[in-house]
């Protein structure tokens, strides 16, 4: 049993030690708070969690036989490892092909833009067109101002397009974006109370107003904004004086 325990410890020491590499640098670079909860990435995490951190050592234990010839047990590890190793290399690039890039305010609202709303395309004609907002595969999350082009028609062919679901809409298109703070003036326009929202339901707007309070907020002033991310949304309360973000509170 002592044999047993010791190589499943050292499993789980060498699985756990990857998984936080990995993982923990994609947190820390793109996937903080609202990140990972705006692209829906937890189930993916946990899949891989659950295939490295808990089925590769627990299957390390029932292998581990000290009366089993080494190079059987070596084989037998190695194929373990090799799954674990898939999943990981899975998770990784899942995650990475996912990652948050922009947070941008567009017309009326804030979104939510990952690096796979962003094709080859766009992204070579915003590094011609606008360099300093292109993304680059080292670009980290960062928040624009999206306003739809100064060409009415073009502006309108954008809308139409987003609108039927039959081209992009301008927060996919990196070209037009500026930096955020030019777009606070039209941001402040658009500020609301959260109980004029029609986005959250009744039970949501009650859990938000509860997560206010805890915070010290109010739900009386005009100082919010909904993000979309997907399915996904969060309340964005601002501080109405430098515009600066005070609290980003999902409402689930």
């Amino acid at each position: 049993m002592r044999f047993r325990a010791k190589a499943f410890g050292l499993h789980l020491l060498g699985s756990a030690s990857a998984l936080t590499l990995v993982l923990g640098s994609l947190y820390l670079g793109w996937y903080r708070w609202p990140g990972w909860y705006l692209s829906s990435v937890l189930h993916v995490v946990g899949i891989v969690v659950l295939v490295d951190l808990v089925l590769g050592p627990l299957l390390t234990l029932t292998v581990s036989n000290p009366r089993k010839p080494r190079p059987i047990l070596a084989r037998d590890i190695a194929v373990i490892v090799t799954v674990q190793l898939a999943a990981l290399v899975y998770g990784a690039v899942t995650l990475w092909s996912g990652r948050p890039l922009y947070y941008t305010f567009s017309v009326d609202r804030l979104e939510f833009v990952q690096a796979s709303d962003m094709d080859k395309e766009e992204i070579d004609r915003a590094q011609r067109q606008n360099p300093s907002m292109a993304p680059h595969w080292y670009s980290r999350p960062r928040w624009v101002w999206a306003p739809l082009p100064d060409n009415p028609d073009e502006a309108m062919r954008i809308v139409k397009d987003a609108s039927f679901g039959s081209g992009k809409d301008v927060i996919e298109m990196p070209r037009y974006f500026r930096p955020w703070e030019a777009g606070l003036p039209k941001l402040r326009d658009q500020l609301t109370r959260l109980d004029d929202m029609k986005y959250f339901s009744a039970a949501e707007k009650q859990r938000l107003r509860a997560r206010l309070k805890q915070q010290g907020l109010t739900a009386d002033e005009r100082d919010a904004l909904v993000m979309w991310g997907g399915s996904r949304r969060v309340l964005a309360i601002f501080d109405t004086s430098t515009l600066h973000v005070r609290a980003l509170l999902k409402a689930d």
